[in-house]
């Protein structure tokens, strides 16, 4: 009877004096950004991926600490019950007692976290969005559990049963077995499920919090009884390095076959693209790891760079592991991009494409953290790619229509009215036919696309009016239907994605 009164007073005690420390559940920033390529959105903006640049970690808010979950004037009183029940032969009804309330305490806090105990069929068979959240639970509760709880359990134990030898490490074992399959579990299910590109960053993530918990994990769980959970979180952390792997060459093959049946309306930057250069903008904050765990693979993707930058003078951002790989999916997409612009039957609109998605793959390699990675070589290279397609749609589209206002007859001091009144023509017909087509082209980039208005405007404005000026004595609105300043004004109507006709352009034209 009095073995059973201390039973019910231990049993009372732990459970009125339970402290409550329950942190809040902070999702990581990757688990804001939907990384799902499709044609019509790319869900990961600039925007967001400007939110990784200042990736924090969950460890810096929930970082490894001691909390007390029984107040420390409550402990003496503990170990008396201890010692009279162990004393007393009733230590297995001590320990019983003590295991439940405590491990009813551990997965009540589990609970809290949202970390749902799913079978590794239920993970399996998980949509993405959903199977995403749980990634990041994982994650999250991995830090909580063995961060704080585990480590003030051990605490605990150890301040009540540390003089009970084996004891000890038995019950902390079973209060903390049910938590720790759970996670396993969980774990376990994403590395062996399909590593799609999407899950790269919730891997990555799953990845860097379990090696850094990996020796907190052995210390924890030294003794012999608790070598089954050291052999399983060092076998769950090379599968998950392996998934890493896994989910990065599905990223590169997913980006170099990726097929479209039509061109992507008015030639702007193509989803493609976007969904690329956001992705790997927030790679620079895995670097460490990603170099760890692509090593092997580094020289053979360093011998399909031709790039100065895999070479023996190239400077340790911009040859490490990481970087090699991530020019050669810039390069697959690169041949991507070219396969589409393929698929556009005006070559002008070819050239504006292929503009348009380089000069963006250079901004966005400029103005993030992927410029160490990619070096200034990268830069220089690629800004004169697409200043060639510029270059090259101004031959393509222009040079066919100022070479219309060409004098044939270079001797003489002017044209003869009707020779003026159909050069005229012949200008104004060709100008209005890439006024009308063009007008629905589109350059997303403001300075982009006011360069290359000006720099158009310097060359079919200045043959217009050279042409007019040879001309003086034809000149009137009989012969003429635009005027310089009209062909200046029109010229800015180009590239905005919406298309016009004359009819409702800025100025209205004269019949």
């Amino acid at each position: 009877m009095a073995m059973s009164r201390l039973e019910e007073e231990l049993i009372h005690m732990l459970v009125k004096h339970k402290q409550q420390s329950e942190p809040t559940y902070m999702p990581s920033p990757s688990s804001q950004r939907n990384v799902v390529y499709n044609e019509s959105v790319v869900s990961l903006d600039n925007e967001s991926a400007k939110e990784a640049s200042s990736k924090t970690s969950c460890s810096d808010e929930c970082g490894q600490y001691i909390v007390d979950l029984v107040p420390e004037h409550v402990i003496p009183d503990i170990k008396s019950i201890a010692k009279v029940m162990f004393a007393s032969d009733y230590g297995q009804e001590f320990c019983e007692a003590f295991i439940g309330v405590r491990k009813e305490a551990l997965e009540q806090h589990f609970d809290i976290l949202e970390n749902g105990k799913l079978s590794i069929e239920d993970v399996l068979k998980m949509e993405w969005c959903s199977l995403s959240t749980e990634m990041n639970k994982w994650t999250w509760s991995m830090k909580i559990i063995f961060g704080v709880y585990l480590m003030s359990e051990k605490r605990l134990c150890d301040q009540v049963l540390g003089e009970f030898g084996s004891v000890n490490s038995f019950c902390f074992l079973e209060i903390a077995k049910t938590t720790i399959l759970c996670l396993l579990n969980f774990g376990e299910a994403i590395a062996m499920g399909p590593q799609e590109p999407e899950k790269l960053l919730r891997l990555l993530d799953m990845y860097e919090t379990l090696a850094d918990l990996v020796i907190d994990i052995d210390a924890l769980f030294s003794e012999d009884g608790g070598s089954f959970v050291r052999l399983e979180f060092h076998k769950l952390l090379e599968g998950l390095a392996d998934s890493v792997k896994a989910a990065f060459n599905a990223f590169g093959v997913a980006v170099s076959s990726n097929g479209s049946l039509y061109p992507f309306p008015g030639g702007g930057v193509h989803p493609l693209s976007k969904y690329v250069m956001n992705y790997i903008s927030m790679f620079p904050e895995y670097c460490r790891t990603l170099n760890l765990l692509l090593e092997d693979q580094h020289s053979d993707v360093a011998n399909l760079v031709s790039e100065p930058q895999c070479g023996p003078t190239a400077s340790l951002s911009t040859s490490c592991p990481m970087a090699c790989h991530l020019r050669s999916i810039t390069s697959s997409l690169e041949s991507n991009l070219h396969k589409k612009s393929k698929l556009y039957k005006d070559e002008a609109l070819q050239h504006i494409f292929l503009m348009n998605n380089l000069h963006y793959m250079v901004q966005k390699v400029k103005g993030s953290e992927l410029r160490p990675f990619f070096g200034d070589e990268w830069i220089r290279k690629h800004n004169a790619k697409f200043q060639q397609h510029e270059m090259n749609y101004e031959r393509v589209t222009w040079s066919s229509v100022v070479l219309l206002l060409k004098d044939d007859n270079p001797g003489s001091s002017s044209l003869s009215k009707s020779a003026f009144k159909e050069k005229c023509k012949g200008f104004s017909v060709a100008f209005e036919e890439v006024y009308k087509n063009q007008t629905s082209w589109c350059i997303p980039d403001p300075q982009l696309r006011e360069d290359l208005r000006i720099s158009t405007s310097l060359k079919v404005v200045h043959a217009y009016r050279t042409f007019l000026g040879r001309n003086p004595a034809h000149v009137d609105d009989k012969c003429i239907k635009h005027t310089v300043e009209d062909v200046e004004k029109l010229l800015l109507d180009l590239f905005e994605g919406s298309p016009r006709s004359l009819r409702n352009s800025r100025r209205m034209m004269k019949t």
